[in-house]
């Protein structure tokens, strides 16, 4: 469900973007987990992996594809609506394919800010293993066009990120994984803001995404990630963990500020912070509202605090479509499509807004 606030954040600027650049296509790359995923895990030896039935029953063709979903992502529908293809998964390419010029999506399922976040998948692209990637994509895009218009390429184009989810759902909420037991949450959230911090800046470790050229980037906030399936399942009544939601919420919090702080030092960073926490609590909470009935349960009939993915011998709901989840973590395709169009609603009143007047921006030294 957090996917919401990052596609809102996506659309705002790729609009931009698109006016900006006199009507050229759209170009995205994407970084996240299995919420965003489009297939990087089938290339890997991961447990965390969608490419079976009964993911892709309602997708185009019927087949699985990657997709944590039963059908689209968010991203696949909004990329319809702006008349562009989802970007492919970068472990589908070549490395020197012309594909890498339209967009590329990184994201894994599993993945998070921590390297040891969803460690017991096996295999999964971190965070860094993501910007790693891109640092190749971006080599194989200088010896395509040459040095000078790669970097133009990349300072043009449209970043939206969507992580932290793991690092609370397989780590520090995992009582068998160290993270919960050696952190407080004080001292967790702290690791997770100040280790995002270096993976945008780079000011110890090289090659992060803004000495990397990305400047138009969206980073999302969490969703009350308290609601999901696989937590409800841990309260004795079913209902949302509020400990878990207050958590999420002081990561939205001082995420919002590391990002504020961000535009205010990096040169020509244009980073946004999307947050619709309110609004992905509100379709949980008020399902029938958005033409839903059922928001507190899986359609998969898998809420375990362990697992939770849509195994082949699952047991399916008879109407997908009345159903907010799919599995234990990621929702249905027809919660993805009321979704997408909420966001078109709400992009075009953004649209019609004045823009705010800039404001003066201090430099870094490099």
């Amino acid at each position: 469900m957090v996917v919401l606030a990052q596609i809102l954040g996506f659309l705002i600027m790729a609009i931009v973007a698109s006016v900006a650049s006199a009507g050229e296509p759209v170009v995205t790359y994407v970084f996240g987990d299995s919420l965003t995923e489009v297939g990087n895990n089938n290339y890997l030896q991961s447990l965390a992996k969608s490419n079976y039935p009964f993911y892709g029953i309602d997708y185009e063709g019927g087949k699985a594809t990657g997709r944590f979903t039963n059908g689209r992502t968010i991203g696949d529908i909004i990329s319809a609506k702006l008349g562009v293809q989802s970007p492919p998964p970068y472990l589908s390419l070549a490395p020197n394919d012309d594909a890498i010029l339209k967009g590329v999506n990184y994201a894994s399922g599993g993945a998070g800010i921590l390297n040891d976040t969803g460690l017991y998948f096996i295999q999964r692209m971190t965070f860094d293993d993501q910007i790693k990637s891109f640092e190749n994509t971006k080599e194989a895009i200088k010896a395509k066009i040459g040095e000078e218009a790669a970097e133009k390429h990349v300072n043009k184009a449209v970043y939206f990120i969507g992580m932290g989810s793991n690092d609370y759902v397989n780590n520090f909420l995992q009582p068998f994984l160290a993270a919960g037991q050696q952190y407080t949450h004080d001292e967790f959230v702290e690791l997770l803001i100040s280790t995002l911090g270096e993976q945008f800046t780079g000011r110890v470790t090289a090659y992060r995404l803004h000495q990397l050229g990305a400047r138009k980037i969206v980073f999302h906030g969490l969703g009350p990630l308290g609601c999901i399936p696989s937590q409800r399942v841990k309260s004795t009544r079913g209902i949302c963990l509020k400990q878990v939601n207050l958590w999420v919420q002081e990561f939205n919090s001082k995420v919002g500020k590391l990002i504020a702080s961000l535009n205010k030092h990096l040169p020509y960073a244009q980073i946004t912070f999307a947050d619709t926490y309110p609004i992905v609590l509100d379709l949980i909470e008020n399902p029938s509202a958005y033409g839903f009935k059922i928001s507190n349960t899986s359609c998969c009939n898998v809420d375990t605090s362990v697992g939770g993915l849509c195994l082949p011998n699952s047991k399916l709901c008879k109407n997908r479509t009345e159903y907010v989840f799919w599995d234990a973590f990621h929702p249905t395709d027809a919660a993805n499509a009321v979704l997408a169009d909420r966001i078109f609603t709400t992009l075009f009143h953004e649209a019609s807004s004045p823009a705010p007047a800039p404001y003066p921006r201090k430099f870094l030294k490099t």
